[in-house]
């Protein structure tokens, strides 16, 4: 936990670094746009645990492009907590994931640095996790229906990783890479109520033969992602949500769900 705690502390200090810069007086944003940037925080209560998320906007030094920055912990008391009664829990993080979040307004683009680490033992390694870089387009609205579709390339890491000669790659590694594609989308049944639907599919690229064959769950070298969520604006700058996230080899029943409550400061 020693390495946990030295990387949340790193991230923090980088969350911190750039809210010096932030601009003095910051307009309350659409907390429903995928592509909205703005301070925030929020917990959410899920059937694993409690979930905690930090983000701080700041200032890119260009006045067409808005950055923030997204630190999440994932997993926190767990048996005390949660209520998923198939999976094995504990009160200790099962995750955290940073993101960076940059968006031009002039032509609706977005660009995302993610970093997610999850700390819980699989086949594979002790731990194991992702860093990937993608870009985001916001297309032209369709009444009600916003669509955002996105595209990038990432490497999966993991910490004491299982080699294909059957040995252990003691300390951090890089598998290998993998590509993503998805969309976020939105449609606003009211001004205050909305629903997201966010498939995404990845597939590795290249690695080590264990990490291509089983980087998704063992013999599965590709994964169909689905995260849906209904979200109500009880004030300009404080909403509920409700999301659930399942994939093609989970289902519905036995993804995470969670009820998040957000605010922006």
């Amino acid at each position: 936990m020693k390495t946990v705690a030295k990387l949340s502390i790193g991230l923090m200090a980088i969350l911190t670094a750039h809210s010096t810069t932030v601009l003095a007086e910051e307009e309350v944003q659409d907390m429903s746009d995928p592509l909205a940037v703005y301070s925030q925080f929020g917990a959410g209560v899920t059937n694993k645990g409690l979930n905690l998320k930090y983000g701080q906007s700041y200032d890119t030094g260009n006045p067409n492009t808005f950055g923030m920055n997204v630190l999440e912990l994932k997993g926190l008391g767990g048996e005390d907590l949660g209520w998923d009664n198939n999976a094995v829990k504990d009160n200790s993080l099962d995750s955290f994931r940073f993101r960076n979040f940059q968006v031009d307004m002039t032509n609706g683009r977005g660009s995302q640095l993610d970093i997610s680490l999850g700390l819980d033992a699989n086949a594979l390694a002790d731990e194991s996790g992702s860093v990937s870089y993608s870009f985001i387009q916001a297309l032209p609205k369709f009444g009600k229906l916003s669509l955002f579709p996105l595209a990038g390339v990432g490497a999966g890491i993991a910490n004491n990783a299982l080699e294909d000669d059957g040995t252990i790659d003691s300390g951090y590694s890089v598998q290998g890479t993998y590509y993503l594609v998805g969309m976020y989308s939105k449609y606003a049944i009211t001004d205050k109520l909305w629903v997201n639907y966010n498939p995404f599919y990845l597939e590795t690229l290249s690695g080590s033969d264990v990490y291509q064959n089983n980087a998704y769950g063992l013999g599965e070298s590709s994964i169909l992602t689905h995260e849906a969520s209904v979200g109500y604006q009880v004030t300009p700058r404080f909403n509920v949500r409700y999301f659930s996230n399942w994939t093609e080899n989970t289902s519905f029943e036995d993804g995470e769900h969670r009820i998040e409550f957000n605010y922006q400061f």
